[in-house]
């Protein structure tokens, strides 16, 4: 997704991993925002041990990439439910809800008079969803979200929680982006999360975390969930670091990996704590390599994981 765009940006016309001392650098220059990242630093570097939000690493999914042209149209023809995982008999996030959203749909493409009606985000109107972006070599995002959801939410169901996808490949098209909040809305989530790659231009590289900001206009209301949202996308933003060893991006948000927006409907419409994730810069050559790997994927999924899993342990 495009940091300037819609919720959900198109693909664009083209337009390095952190060490310990910039985790120190980060923490110490903006304490407000990232005060528990000099604790990550302080224990060890990117994808060790130690922290008290560190969970046990579980081996990588096996779960498919993408859903593709088999997509099939649910009853009723425009939504489907959203696709849970059973929960595991116990574990530390047992009875905890995690509604899990990966961006774009792989079928968007082929529907684009859907696609880009709009719809109410409490604020304005804005496109139901867009395709998404992709690598120079093809490689989509909503590839990307779906498989790192996949990995996120068979990490999380192994701790005991049950996990909910917004979609699985598994409709024609969409959610848009206020079924999005809905679906979170409706499973009375204790926390979610939709996962994005953005679009930038070449030489932009690191993630971001996209905090909610206070809204209160029309159907949005964000108040009461700004601050527990910027509670867990810190957590994720400092997990996410340590164990992939990505830095947090140059371009947006002041090296600090938090941005706050008011514009994103998946946010202003969502009543449970909420926040986005561009897990990196998909047209920056050295971030689109990073994304394509199953082995870093799966990283980034634990590190979304982790950053989950202390925000429901409080």
């Amino acid at each position: 997704m495009s940091y300037t765009g819609p919720d959900f940006d198109p693909p664009r016309p083209r337009r390095s991993p952190l060490r310990r001392t910039l985790t120190v650098a980060l923490a110490a220059l903006v304490p407000g925002a990232l005060l528990g990242w000099g604790v990550y630093a302080a224990v060890g570097g990117p994808g060790d041990g130690g922290g008290e939000e560190r969970t046990a690493p579980v081996p990588s999914s096996s779960a498919p990439a993408a859903g593709g042209d088999d997509a099939k149209e649910p009853a009723g023809g425009a939504s489907s439910p959203a696709t849970a995982s059973a929960p595991a008999v116990s574990g530390p996030l047992k009875g905890k809800v995690v509604v899990v959203d990966p961006g774009h749909n792989p079928g968007n493409f082929r529907y684009p008079d859907e696609i880009n009606r709009t719809v109410d985000v409490g604020t304005h109107h804005k496109e139901c969803d867009t395709t998404g972006t992709s690598t120079d070599a093809g490689y989509t995002e909503a590839a990307f979200t779906l498989d790192v959801a996949h990995r996120l939410r068979d990490l999380l169901a192994r701790q005991g929680a049950t996990v909910k996808l917004t979609q699985d490949g598994d409709r024609p098209y969409g959610p848009c982006v206020d079924e999005r909040a809905r679906i979170g809305n409706e499973a009375r989530a204790d926390a979610a999360v939709s996962i994005h790659a953005d679009g930038s231009a070449a030489g932009n590289r690191g993630f971001h975390v996209i905090l909610p900001g206070a809204v209160h206009a029309g159907a949005a209301d964000t108040r009461a969930v700004a601050g527990p949202s910027r509670d867990l996308g810190e957590r994720i933003a400092g997990r996410f670091l340590r164990v992939t060893g990505s830095a947090p991006a140059g371009y947006v948000g002041g090296g600090t990996g938090l941005v706050t927006r008011t514009d994103l409907g998946g946010l202003n419409l969502s009543k449970v704590p909420k926040v986005f994730i561009e897990c990196g810069n998909m047209r920056d050559g050295q971030d689109a390599a990073l994304l394509t790997s199953g082995a870093w994927r799966q990283k980034a999924a634990q590190g979304i994981a982790e950053g989950i899993a202390g925000f429901l342990r409080g």
